[in-house]
């Protein structure tokens, strides 16, 4: 199970939503398995890895004690000589050494104050609760750490290596999507002293790296040693996306996570995620993704996103596919099966068109592309790299012509949300009928198993479904707050809302106006199922005011969508 790794949890308020504040969730097929971490959801069926971020309490088992007072060591290979081996191990405390050096004036501890919010009750958040994380310094008096270790934060403090004092930190910019976020510090007399570490490269496999950072077993730096594994695309827990990602077999714990992981005098990745139920398997991010990060914040002044062709393919490996899409026997690619109609690829790209080359680089029948010495990854992940608004040559097989094509790439939104932290949520309510835009933090709610406990067809939908314009949203009746206007109609909870007095709504905002606006006396609302509610509009707009009161909700609906003309419609009632 892939966790993040960064926050040690240093104190709850309540106890009565520790599974809902701590775990995190994926699935392979209808198989849930747990996450422990701070409402990092998995969401996307994937593989059989328990990934994980290590989020943890100070009370955590003494199985997470031993480990991180464990240090990784490398193996010499069989053939190595015992001098061999001496000088290695020499060559290895000289580098940890190094790492040290070079971590004492760069590596920091980060204290976060964070409360998240309650879905099923949005107009409420839910206990604040406290965590510990690592980060480092780079150019431009930027601290890097991980998104994780600052989500739905309240307050940040830094504490720089040998100091007593703890310094307020306010967050410039978060990528939830790449796990990354930088901070910033307006006390100069926390610069004194302080060095920026410089962003190296890649480092190939069985090269060595160091982890730095505060986790949890102690107070002061630590550092653990191991070499890389393997590098290729994978499920970032946090964002719950597939980006670059490089394994190492270095100790990873509790509290590490937003720390450096170095190689010689340079960073090699940034700390943030581990594989539970295995011996030292964690996660570093490597350098692209994070100057991806770093250089979209400073050319836009905040996160700019990873583009996404919107397409979803089929491997061409089976020969019959090939010969009945008429590809050449020395013809590679993969198959399109479904295009989102919100990407640029919807007006240029076609289903069945065989996507051949991207930017130049065959594509392989599995979808992969090449990648160092003899290594193959994703062609995702030469598509997000892109910067916004880049364009990129598309090689096609259509209809037995081949084709060349130019797609414009950008960031997508899916239709239902997969995270949303640093979000208010979204809500409306009306005659005690609580409407929200569906998400996937919201089926969260209903538990470690949400994939089998939540709702079956808005699971499905959040899923599966594609939006079919700007701003759409799926509107669900989350909850009715009983009263006698609403009698009868408590049963329909959980079901979306489709239409408004016959016309079809896009999202909340749209359908608070033509609640707000309505003009007529009876309000119908048509559900799923063929399902109705149909109210005295004026009856209901008394009740609403008097169980707003009953329920101690402080308004109808949530800010955002709170506009003046809205206002000046509900003052004049």
């Amino acid at each position: 199970m892939l966790r993040p790794i960064g926050r040690a949890f240093r104190h709850f308020t309540s106890s009565s939503h520790h599974n809902n504040h701590l775990r995190r969730r994926t699935f392979s097929g209808t198989d849930v398995n747990r996450f422990r971490s701070l409402r990092h959801y998995n969401t996307i069926p994937h593989s059989h890895l328990n990934l994980r971020t290590c989020s943890s309490r100070l009370s955590s088992s003494s199985s997470y004690q031993s480990n991180q007072c464990r240090y990784t060591a490398t193996a010499a290979t069989a053939s190595v000589g015992h001098l061999n081996g001496r000088s290695n191990a020499v060559a290895d405390t000289i580098d940890a050494y190094s790492a040290i050096e070079l971590a004492l004036d760069s590596v920091v501890k980060i204290f976060t104050v964070s409360s998240s919010p309650n879905y099923f009750l949005p107009w409420q958040n839910k206990s604040q609760r406290e965590s510990m994380g690592s980060g480092f310094v780079i150019s431009g008096k930027r601290i890097v750490t991980n998104a994780h270790v600052v989500a739905d934060h309240t307050f940040v403090l830094v504490r720089k290596h040998g100091s007593p004092t703890k310094y307020r930190a306010e967050v410039k910019a978060v990528g939830h999507e790449c796990d990354l976020a930088i901070l910033t510090i307006e006390s100069d007399e926390f610069w004194e002293g302080m060095k920026f570490l410089e962003l190296g490269d890649i480092p190939f496999m069985q090269e060595a790296v160091a982890v730095v950072g505060y986790p949890q077993g102690g107070d002061n730096i630590s550092v653990t040693k191991g070499v890389v594994s393997r590098v290729e695309p994978t499920q970032y827990v946090h964002g719950a996306t597939q980006l670059l990602a490089i394994q190492i077999d270095a100790a990873i714990n509790p509290g590490n996570s937003g720390g450096p992981a170095i190689m010689g005098d340079k960073v090699a990745g940034v700390a943030f995620q581990n594989l539970s139920g295995a011996e030292n398997i964690g996660y570093i991010i490597p350098v692209p993704i994070i100057k991806h990060f770093v250089d979209g914040v400073e050319a836009c002044g905040d996160y700019s996103g990873f583009c996404s062709l919107g397409l979803s393919c089929q491997p061409t490996e089976n020969i019959q596919l090939r010969e009945y899409f008429c590809m050449r026997p020395e013809s590679t690619g993969v198959l399109v099966s479904k295009i989102n109609p919100l990407s640029d690829a919807y007006n240029v790209l076609k289903k069945d068109d065989i996507v051949l080359a991207f930017d130049g680089v065959p594509i392989a029948n599995d979808g992969t592309v090449p990648f160092r010495n003899r290594e193959r990854i994703t062609f995702d992940h030469l598509v997000s790299m892109k910067k916004p608004n880049e364009t990129a040559i598309i090689n096609i097989l259509r209809s037995g012509e081949e084709l060349e094509l130019t797609v414009t790439l950008r960031p997508l939104k899916p239709l239902v949300p997969i995270q949303q932290f640093d979000k208010v949520p979204s809500y409306y309510v009306f005659a005690g009928l609580v409407f929200v835009p569906l998400s996937q933090p919201y089926l969260h709610e209903y538990g470690d198993d949400w994939y089998n406990t939540s709702p079956r067809r808005l699971c499905e939908r959040a899923l599966r479904e594609l939006p079919q314009k700007h701003g759409q949203e799926l509107v669900i009746l989350s909850q009715v707050l009983m009263d006698d206007i609403n009698v009868g109609y408590e049963r329909l909870s959980d079901l979306q809302v489709k239409k408004v007095n016959g016309i079809e709504i896009n999202n909340l905002k749209h359908m608070c106006q033509l609640v707000e606006y309505c003009k007529e006396d009876n309000l119908r609302f048509d559900l799923d199922d063929e399902r109705v509610i149909v109210l005295n509009y004026n009856r209901a707009r008394t009740a609403t005011s008097h169980i707003l009161k009953r329920h101690r909700i402080p308004s109808a609906m949530s800010n955002d969508i709170f506009t003046p003309s809205i206002h000046s419609q509900l003052t004049s009632t």
